[in-house]
């Protein structure tokens, strides 16, 4: 007969939820998420690491057709359109949320598709982290996505507006915990912030991360991404 002490506790599942959505008007060179940068997609990057990572992924995306960016990645991820993706991101937050609710997980960890320099480490040390209902990556003092999200506080977030789980966190700071993270934080806005990020960015991790999922996508390795 097994014990309390004999079972071990249910493992909590965490899914990633990469907004994608936003229309990007401040870019002024067509799709900002389909731009290159380093030759690939700037999508592209954000998404590498947190396959990398292992997460199972929701890229929620809106009127731009995102199939061109994800092709060379893994097959697994799941790209929900949000039609409302005009009303603010908050509804493409909610959109992943429901999907997450859906496939029952526990904790979703939620990125931005305009963040290349985000590695998978800070994506492994965001979704195991459990010190808060919510907890931020902290970039050097720079609280930024990735954040994570624990069921218990879902229904608090907000439905409309351009703010997703910020507008909670400045509500509710005692849900809030941090922790220290790896890589650079800032998102493209525009097409000079994506020339300057091609001027100082690293060559090495960032563009091995990507290298090697597309790799193992398309099978040239033979091996199959992490879960």
């Amino acid at each position: 007969m097994s014990t309390a002490a004999d079972r071990s506790p249910r493992e909590v599942r965490v899914a990633a939820v990469l907004l994608a959505a936003g229309e990007g008007t401040r870019f002024a060179d067509g799709p900002k998420l389909l731009a290159k940068f380093r030759g690939r997609p700037l999508l592209a990057w954000a998404v590498a690491p947190v396959l990398e990572a292992g997460l199972p992924l929701v890229v929620v995306g809106g009127e731009v057709d995102l199939a061109d960016a994800l092709a060379q990645l893994d097959s697994g991820i799941v790209v929900l359109d949000n039609p409302r993706a005009h009303e603010g991101q908050a509804t493409s937050l909610r959109a992943g949320i429901a999907w997450c609710d859906a496939a029952g997980f526990d904790a979703a960890v939620v990125g931005l598709g305009d963040q290349p320099l985000v590695p998978a480490s800070a994506w492994r040390t965001v979704a195991s982290a459990a010190a808060a209902p919510i907890v931020s990556a902290d970039f050097g003092g720079r609280r930024r996505p990735p954040v994570r999200l624990a069921r218990e506080v879902w229904p608090l977030l907000p439905d409309t507006g351009d703010e997703g789980a910020r507008a909670l966190m400045r509500r509710r700071p005692e849900l809030v915990a941090a922790v220290a993270c790896e890589g650079e934080p800032a998102d493209v806005d525009t097409v000079a912030d994506l020339l300057a990020f091609e001027r100082r960015a690293g060559a090495g991790a960032w563009r091995g991360a990507l290298t090697r999922r597309s790799s193992t996508s398309s099978g040239e390795d033979g091996g199959s991404p992490a879960r």
